[in-house]
């Protein structure tokens, strides 16, 4: 095992405290005074391999990369850990900061969390605060305490082993969103400012709309027969209504239904307004520093344990603008995507022999239509998403039945997911990873609407189709969660033989991105297919069930798969 080292910043100044920690978490040692904690770590780091433990890895990771030449191989990140152990324990939404998880463990009022602002650039005077911690609290002591108290925790568990696995991909997420935030995604300014020209024209002075989003909004003016505020859905309904056409919102699928040539304009003028506005010129001034992006992800930012960016807009960057990703000279960049990511999931947690068997090939979707669906792909992947995201009218009730037929533990294990959210319940992912409770709300008023269904019925049947989803989403990110980390460490032993080191500069829940030297970009090929084996083995065990990661060699990211 590991050895644990035990990380606390000085208030003031460069130095820091180690200590050792034995397997169970108990001190073996004193505390270790540094004068430089980031040589101190990195010494060890390349000595020792330990697994750091910290308060939050958003915090003193970025201070100690940006001055030391190796990146930490572990940690057990203790703000991500606490959160992950209190939704399992039915604590969504409390505080998880260091001073929190101290306060809860003596009994103590429990401190408000900081504001969660990120890597701020505030002198390490600060840390202190942020951790939320008492003046007479000895910030180490915490760190010691609180971390031996959540291997108690996790110990406790169901499935403890699961929940490890978990709170180590975690913090291993957490160590490559610092990385990745520092290292950057490759971006030209020279493609991104062609591509804004061409489908906006040239760029305007001060808060005007490009020339041709101006030029849409004044023919979408003209299609409707008066001055109207495209930018606003009160005065865009009325317009519609005006011209005999009653729309429920301005929503995409909405207006692509809508039968009046106003609605493709005003489709149109959203789409390239969405671009000015998320990934314009004013986004790039912002967000690309010397050829890079460089966006702040919040690891477990959305409760299914997907990621989240303090803006930037890392998790969205746009077909159109994908041409900007460009690989710096004598490099590529590897791209993997996880193709039908969740009902491979729902197949190997559920253990359907039936749908195991469709998921041990290709095309699952192609599969199951060969077995249930004759021969139709189309219905295939209809009823398969109908059955994981709660979806019952129209042609997919139909496609429910053949399912259930043909699939009963698929259709089991989500239809159970469903019943215990309606209940009010709590599911949890493969790793462990628990969903929320429902609010008040669900259980409000009894008083039925006009279809006969009241509103915390209707309520209670919105917050089950959520946990049906939850299960499979949830341990897709368990999975994604794992092959990041495992796929993190695969890329360190390439580093060196006298060439810049591969990087990972892009994640999301189904899709990683390498930026590697051109020698390298087979081994990263090989180690992203390697981890993604790996990932299927550690978090759904002995499955028949393949996840394969369409990978593809480019020079631009458009031209990926």
């Amino acid at each position: 095992m590991a050895e644990l080292i035990a990380v606390a910043a000085d208030p003031v100044g460069p130095g820091g405290r180690l200590q050792a920690l034995d397997g169970d978490g108990t001190p073996v040692s004193a505390a270790e005074p540094v004068p430089d904690l980031a040589s101190a770590v990195a010494g060890r780091e390349q000595r020792l391999r330990p697994r750091w433990v910290w308060a939050a890895t958003d915090d003193l990771y970025p201070r100690l990369l940006d001055r030391i030449p190796v990146r930490l191989g572990r940690c057990h990140d203790l703000k991500l850990v606490e959160a992950l152990l209190l939704g399992h324990e039915g604590g969504h939404g409390q505080p998880r900061s260091l001073g929190a998880a101290w306060a809860r463990l003596h009994r103590l009022p429990v401190p408000d969390d900081p504001r969660d602002g990120g890597t701020d650039g505030q002198p390490s005077l600060f840390a202190a605060d942020r951790h939320q911690l008492p003046p007479d609290v000895d910030q180490l002591t915490a760190v010691v305490a609180v971390h031996a108290e959540q291997r108690r925790r996790i110990a406790a568990v169901e499935h403890p082993e699961r929940m490890r696995l978990l709170c180590a991909a975690e913090s291993a997420g957490a160590l490559a969103a610092v990385e990745m935030a520092r290292d950057g995604l490759p971006w030209s300014a020279a493609v991104h400012d062609a591509l804004l020209t061409e489908l906006l024209g040239p760029r305007p002075a001060g808060g005007a709309r490009p020339e041709r989003v101006e030029r849409l909004a004044a023919r979408f003016q003209e299609a409707v027969g008066r001055p109207v505020n495209p930018d606003s859905p009160a005065q865009v309904l009325a317009a519609f209504a005006r011209v005999g056409v009653s729309l429920p919102s301005t929503r995409s699928h909405v207006l692509k239904a809508a039968d009046h040539p106003a609605a493709a304009i005003l489709l149109r003028y959203k789409e390239l307004s969405r671009v000015h506005s998320a990934h314009g010129w004013a986004w790039r001034e912002q967000w690309v520093r010397d050829g890079r992006f460089r966006p702040e992800y919040v690891v477990g930012g959305v409760v299914s344990g997907r990621w989240a960016t303090r803006g930037g807009g890392a998790l969205q960057i746009p077909r159109l603008l994908r041409s900007a990703v460009v690989a710096d000279p004598g490099h590529r960049l590897v791209v993997a995507d996880a193709g039908q990511l969740e009902p491979r999931v729902l197949a190997a947690m559920s253990g359907d022999r039936g749908l195991c068997a469709a998921a041990a090939g290709g095309d699952m979707y192609a599969d199951l239509a060969r077995t249930a669906f004759d021969g139709d792909r189309g219905r295939a992947k209809i009823g398969l998403l109908a059955a994981m995201y709660g979806q019952t009218s129209g042609e997919a009730g139909q496609l429910l039945a053949i399912l259930r037929r043909r699939f009963p533990a698929a259709m089991a294990l989500v239809e159970e997911a469903a019943r215990t959210g309606e209940a009010g319940g709590v599911v949890r992912s493969q790793l462990g990873r628990t969903s929320p409770r429902p609010s008040d709300l669900w259980a409000g008023s009894d008083e039925e609407s006009a279809d006969g269904v009241s509103p915390a019925l209707r309520a209670a049947r919105a917050w089950g189709r959520f946990t049906r989803n939850f299960t499979i989403q949830a341990s897709a990110a368990d999975w994604a969660l794992a092959v990041l980390a495992a796929l993190r460490r695969r890329l360190a032993a390439l580093d060196g033989y006298g060439r810049t080191p591969p990087r990972l500069v892009f994640f999301q829940h189904d899709e990683v991105m390498v930026h590697t030297p051109v020698e390298l970009s087979e081994a990263v090929a090989a180690a992203v297919a390697e981890s993604a084996r790996e990932a299927s083995r550690l978090v759904f065990g002995d499955t028949p069930v393949r996840f394969p990661l369409e990978t593809s060699v480019v020079e631009c990211y458009a031209d990926a798969k």
